[in-house]
C-alpha cells in the first residue's frame, strides 16, 4: 500500500467492509482513454469498467458500469431500469450530485447508493478493475465483492 494520502474514499469504505483489493495509481493525463489507462495498467480493457451517472424522464438517477472501451446503449439502459427515456447527466452536475469528478467517479462511496446496473460481461472475470473515486487512481476487487457492497444488477448495456 500507498502512503495514508494515497487512500481515496473508495478505499477507506472497502476497508471498513474488510473487502479485500489492491490498488493501482496511473500518471494522470486528461487525453489518456480508458483503453489506454487499461493498457497501461496491464490489463484487458474488458476488465476494466468505467462509471457513468444518468438520469431518467422521471428524474430517477441511475449508476452504469461498462468495460472501458464501451459505448453505453441507452435504450437497453433505460429497458433495464424499468425507464422510458435515460440521458446522461450534464458533466457539471457530476460532483455535486455523487461528490467524484469526471474521470474519478467510482460506484462505491458516492454521496447517494444510486441503483447501479453492470454490464453483463463482468461475470467472466473473478475480479474487475474501476475507479478508486479519484483521477489517476483505481481498485481491483472480486466481482462478486462488488456485487454485495454495491449491490450491482447485471444487464446487457452495451451498444453492439
Amino acid at each position: 500500500m500507498g502512503k495514508k494520502d494515497d487512500k481515496t474514499n473508495v478505499m477507506r469504505v472497502l476497508d471498513k467492509a474488510k473487502i479485500n483489493y489492491s490498488f493501482r495509481k496511473y500518471e494522470q493525463n486528461a487525453s489518456l482513454t480508458g483503453g489506454e489507462i487499461a493498457r497501461l495498467l496491464g490489463e484487458e480493457p474488458e476488465k476494466v469498467f468505467k462509471t457513468l451517472v444518468t438520469v431518467s424522464k422521471s428524474k430517477e438517477h441511475y449508476v452504469f458500469m461498462l468495460p472501458v472501451e464501451k459505448e453505453l446503449d441507452l435504450k437497453k439502459a433505460a429497458r433495464a431500469a424499468g425507464e422510458k427515456n435515460i440521458e446522461m447527466i450534464a458533466q457539471k452536475e457530476l460532483l455535486s450530485l455523487t461528490g467524484y469528478v469526471h474521470g474519478g467517479c467510482s460506484p462505491i462511496g458516492m454521496k447517494k447508493q444510486f441503483k447501479t446496473f453492470i454490464d453483463e460481461s463482468a461475470r467472466q472475470f473473478d475480479t474487475i478493475m474501476f475507479s478508486a473515486g479519484k483521477v489517476g487512481y483505481q481498485v481491483e476487487i472480486a466481482t462478486a465483492d462488488a456485487e454485495r457492497l454495491i449491490p450491482l444488477c447485471f444487464a446487457d448495456l452495451a451498444k453492439q
